[in-house]
């Protein structure tokens, strides 16, 4: 059984790199089912996304695709890196990559929110 429990949870933006697509205003509402970890999110640039994932020890191995508010389709891959805050959040660092013509990277963090 894995130390992290992502069911119920929710998460926020705390830094993106400058060509990702989420922002402050975008909200992340997790669900786990042993390794599975998924997530639907919205809000700020984006119409709705969706996360799968595989939950291994400390990281999430994740595939993500959304629809931005300017109508683009968009997918990725990234591997998230799982930390605990000193008052017991979770907090994932991000390594991620669009899978489209550029394969451009960047990182993220993104904290857990009420």
């Amino acid at each position: 059984m894995s130390k992290f429990d992502f069911n119920n949870k929710r998460f926020a933006v705390i830094e993106n790199s400058d060509n990702g697509e989420v922002n402050t205003q975008t909200v992340f509402h997790y669900q786990q089912k042993g390794n599975l970890v998924t997530a639907d999110y919205s809000g700020g640039t984006i119409t709705y996304g969706k996360i799968i994932a595989d939950l291994k020890d400390d990281r999430l191995h994740m595939l993500y695709q959304c629809l931005t508010v300017d109508n683009e389709l968009k997918a990725g891959k990234a591997l998230a890196k799982i930390r605990l805050t000193e008052n017991g959040k979770i907090k994932l660092t991000l390594d991620w990559e669009w899978l489209d013509e550029e394969n451009a990277k960047g990182r993220s963090e993104y904290l857990e929110i009420e």
